[in-house]
């Protein structure tokens, strides 16, 4: 794959989303897997887990990982700036221009509107992530994470912190027990 598609697909990546990293995630899921097969779908779940802990934004964090993966340093580098180009870009363009509007009511109704669709965007990434995980052991942890996080209002960092260590915990005392069981 020539490095001028690779910054492509990330610029359309970046250039096609609005909300942040949670909302980029069906985008990102359509281009890399439906649209461009540069990952399965599992693998690019696991990249997603291994993407949002990691601590930046996640789109950065899965062009670089991309990247890196199809053509090493150089892909990695050509994939983040297409990925940031286009906010960096649309941030420069809305700074310029936002101040002199931002009282304006149509343009904080249609902030409005952005808002609530992120919020739907977010919801369909986690509707997506649940369907690859249908097994209640996990749906649990979706609702125990939701609890610590939303609810007890505990550091995301800490959650996943939390949870990396039980499930390594569990993992570890399920072949202490599978071995031991004759």
């Amino acid at each position: 794959m020539a490095l001028l598609r690779l910054f492509g697909i990330f610029f359309r990546i970046g250039a096609l989303t609005f909300g942040g990293g949670y909302a980029m995630i069906p985008v990102i899921e359509k281009e890399l897997v439906d649209r461009h097969k540069l990952i399965d779908r599992i693998s690019f779940y696991d990249a997603l887990i291994l993407c949002q802990s990691l601590p930046g934004v996640i789109a950065i964090n899965f062009a670089v990982f991309l990247g890196y993966k199809i053509k090493g340093a150089k892909g990695a580098l050509v994939s983040a700036l297409g990925v940031a180009l286009p906010s960096f870009v649309i941030i420069i363009v809305v700074a310029v221009f936002f101040f002199g509007s931002i009282d304006n009511p149509y343009v904080a109704r249609a902030f409005v509107g952005i808002r609530i669709s992120v919020v739907a965007l977010i919801a369909t990434a986690g509707y997506r992530v649940y369907k690859q995980n249908r097994e209640p052991s996990k749906l649990l942890i979706a609702l125990f994470t939701f609890t610590l996080v939303a609810i007890l209002e505990l550091s995301p960092f800490i959650v996943i912190v939390l949870i990396a260590v039980s499930a390594l915990g569990y993992g570890r005392l399920k072949e202490v027990v599978l071995r031991d069981t004759p």
